[in-house]
């Protein structure tokens, strides 16, 4: 439905440089891609795929072996253009907020556009969970998205540091904390209402 509020759940996977030290010119790039959609507290679509990087197109052992992702794999994804359309089409007609654990994904895909002349894809708001997470428990630290998940005795979905499952573990740790924020509100003060019909249960029970 046309102008119904849209969450949207993100996760992106990135390139990485063999070494500490960077190769001249490297940034990340996003090589994989996780998208849940969610409207009126339902999974409406999802959606994964690999995407060619283009300014270092092969991949470094480390982040093959990291990320347990193959060459074939990446050759085999979509264009970084055709990612930024999937993107633009999720955020129309819709008021959308993105929620990703982290400002990483929002920051690289910024940088990633802006280095690749193609339009940021978003115009609602942003929700970094991390940070809420942080908040919510009073933690010094950020904690990663699994920790976080354990530390509610729950198990995330999927492979770790697969974006499609990131993004859905992020979506389930969301209605985790959101509902242990309604159980934790204060309860609405009474209504005068209340207070004259209490006040008359206690005179009945005083004579």
């Amino acid at each position: 439905m046309e102008g119904q509020e849209q969450l949207l759940f993100i996760d992106f996977e990135f390139t990485m440089p063999e070494g500490k030290s960077n190769p001249k010119g490297f940034y990340p790039e996003i090589i994989e891609v996780g998208i849940v959609s969610v409207k009126n507290h339902e999974i409406v679509e999802q959606y994964s795929s690999y995407v060619k990087p283009i300014r270092f197109p092969l991949l470094s052992e480390r982040c093959k072996s990291f990320l347990q992702i193959s060459q074939a794999n990446i050759d085999e994804g979509i264009s970084f253009t055709e990612l930024i359309s999937i993107l633009t089409r999720h955020n129309q007609h819709h008021p959308t907020t993105v929620i990703t654990w982290g400002n990483m994904d929002m920051k690289v895909l910024r940088q990633n556009c802006q280095l690749n002349d193609e339009t940021f894809p978003f115009t609602g708001t942003f929700r970094d969970l991390s940070m809420e997470y942080k908040k919510f428990f009073g933690d010094r630290n950020q904690t990663g998205l699994w920790k976080a998940v354990e530390e509610y005795g729950k198990k995330a979905t999927g492979k770790h540091h697969r974006a499609l499952d990131d993004a859905l573990t992020t979506y389930n740790l969301f209605k985790l904390v959101e509902e242990d924020k309604r159980y934790l509100q204060k309860p609405n003060p009474p209504t005068i209402g209340d207070r004259i019909d209490l006040a008359k249960v206690l005179n009945k029970y005083a004579t």
